[in-house]
């Protein structure tokens, strides 16, 4: 059997005991492959991939803005750093925060003007790199992997918790 190309992409010269856990690591070095690139798309524009991923939510959720709790329960990746992240974006002016007057203790964030108009420029250039990045797969191949990666999340959600037991 030829040599897998995450074999020689790690320069591992021992096969993985089993498929499963080569396609666990192939599925993490795909993942940083892409949010590499997705990076490279970003950067110029000051802000990181979760950064954008918040706004992409705040602006979602329109004028009525959302709790910090919510935004980070919509995170493509969860990250317990949420607060942080929001100061960066509130610094930058590209969303804020306040409290409701009914309730003192929750914190609404909105996106700002000038984060839709990031939003808005980064509204041609992400999906074009998405479109690059699959250049290589058919549609129905796309569509395949999109069933591949719900089975895993759903696996995952029901079973995963167990593996902190062992």
């Amino acid at each position: 059997m030829p040599q897998s190309s995450l074999l020689r992409e790690l320069r591992q010269t021992k096969p993985f005991p089993t498929n499963r856990e080569e396609a666990f690591v192939g599925l993490l070095r795909t993942a940083d492959a892409l949010r590499w690139r997705i990076s490279e798309v970003l950067e110029p524009e000051g802000i990181s991939v979760a950064q954008f991923n918040v706004l992409r939510i705040l602006r979602g959720a329109r004028a009525t803005g959302l709790p910090t709790l919510e935004i980070s329960a919509r995170m493509v990746e969860q990250s317990p750093g949420i607060t942080r992240l929001i100061d960066r974006l509130e610094a930058a002016g590209l969303a804020r925060r306040e409290r409701p007057r009914t309730d003192r203790r929750q914190v609404i964030c909105h996106i700002e003007g000038r984060g839709l108009a990031l939003l808005a420029r980064l509204d041609t250039t992400v999906p074009q790199a998405s479109e690059v990045l699959f250049a290589g797969l058919s549609s129905a191949e796309i569509d395949r992997l999109i069933t591949s990666l719900d089975a895993i999340r759903k696996a995952c959600a029901a079973r995963c918790s167990s593996l902190r037991k062992q």
